[in-house]
């Protein structure tokens, strides 16, 4: 009879969810008491994101290679598919609508792990040597960077697009590229700059131009308003009048940080700050559990920085200190599609952790020579 061996949860990380769930139970929380559908439809999303982190978890993903390519390819066609039969909302085309259900999702999402995956992949298959890739190497990498890279800008997706190139940079800095190869992509686009600024979309251009010669816009300007009134404490329900008088836009959205600082002042803000900074640090750190394990090191790096590109950017738009884009908080934010790939993430993380060695799942023993085997 199939048996799960118990001994996987030794090496489950329970850290992670103990850090997770205080984000989530205030974001329900947050979003609950502004509008209370949306917060049955944030407990929906949880559930929901549960049984996909319990099926994530149990795939083995280091042994099926042939599922991270194609996961990876899949996806390329969906970005593909997208430009012929994607649906356009607010002059973008970003949407995807899967037959008979009328329910549409954006592959950009999906995009996210199955690029993680694969980087994962072919680094495990071909680590760095001494002195960092060389530079026929990290033209191999970077193909399999720009390819989603390119058809995500061109939706257009600018901020996702920029999340997935930032986040793979990143990674491969923090892997290991020789120094000269960094140092001619900085002088190349330094020089390239204004043909990729004359290259962008009109709307592009203008909200970089406001971002910079412009004050704030309406919403930033009410997000600032937000901030400051809450204070060293925040403020009562009844009394957070920028969010309840809708003053503040999509404030369970792209703008719930204002929102929570409106409620809960200077001090929930600095608590909120220490939960992601933990977060990320401990995500990072799972990169030091073994030297030679390079697939969870790209996977830990990569989830890492996503967490800290997306958190760094929305708090940044909502205080004017960079232009507004549609990236959501991690975790907080409203939105199924962003909430269910973290879950995926932080379950493919876990599913490295707990799968690192060999387990036979219908057998009752752990034998070390299952251990030197796997190493």
């Amino acid at each position: 009879m199939f048996g799960f061996n118990r001994r996987i949860l030794t090496y489950f990380d329970f850290t992670l969810p103990l850090l997770i769930m205080p984000i989530i139970l205030l974001s329900w929380y947050l979003i609950d008491e502004n509008n209370v559908f949306l917060g049955n439809k944030v407990l929906i999303y949880v559930f929901v994101g549960l049984l996909v982190f319990v099926v994530v978890f149990l795939i083995p993903l280091r042994r099926m290679s042939w599922f991270i390519i194609g996961f990876y390819w899949v996806n390329i066609l969906l970005l593909v598919a997208v430009e012929f039969f994607g649906d356009t909302r607010l002059g973008a085309q970003r949407w995807l609508e899967i037959p008979f259900v009328h329910f549409t999702f954006q592959p950009s999402e999906t995009m996210k792990p199955a690029l993680i995956l694969m980087m994962a992949y072919l680094i495990s298959k071909n680590p760095p040597k001494k002195n960092g890739y060389k530079f026929l190497d990290f033209l191999k990498l970077s193909f399999f960077v720009l390819l989603p890279f390119v058809l995500v800008l061109k939706q257009p997706d600018l901020g996702t697009a920029l999340v997935l190139l930032l986040m793979s940079c990143g990674m491969l800095f923090l892997i290991g590229v020789n120094y000269k190869i960094w140092l001619t992509m900085l002088a190349g686009v330094m020089l390239l700059s204004p043909i990729l600024y004359a290259n962008l979309h009109d709307y592009q251009k203008r909200r970089i131009m406001d971002f910079v010669l412009k004050e704030p816009d309406y919403q930033v300007r009410q997000s600032i308003i937000a901030i400051g009134s809450g204070g060293v404490h925040g403020k009562d329900k009844e009394q957070a009048t920028q969010a309840a008088y809708k003053f503040l836009p999509i404030a369970t959205s792209d703008f719930i940080f204002p929102y929570f600082a409106e409620r809960f002042g200077f001090v929930g803000v600095i608590g909120l700050f220490i939960l992601y900074a933990v977060l990320i640090f401990h995500i990072f750190s799972m990169s030091n559990i073994d030297e030679k394990d390079y697939f969870l090191k790209v996977v830990s790096y990569c989830v890492g920085l996503l967490v800290f590109i997306y958190s760094g950017v929305n708090i940044a738009m909502t205080i004017g200190l960079a232009p507004v884009v549609g990236i959501p908080l991690p975790l907080f934010s409203y939105g199924g599609s962003s909430f269910i790939t973290f879950i995926i993430l932080f379950a493919i993380l876990e599913n490295l952790l707990a799968f690192k060695y060999r387990f036979v799942y219908n057998h009752n023993s752990f034998s070390k020579r299952a251990l030197s085997s796997a190493g």
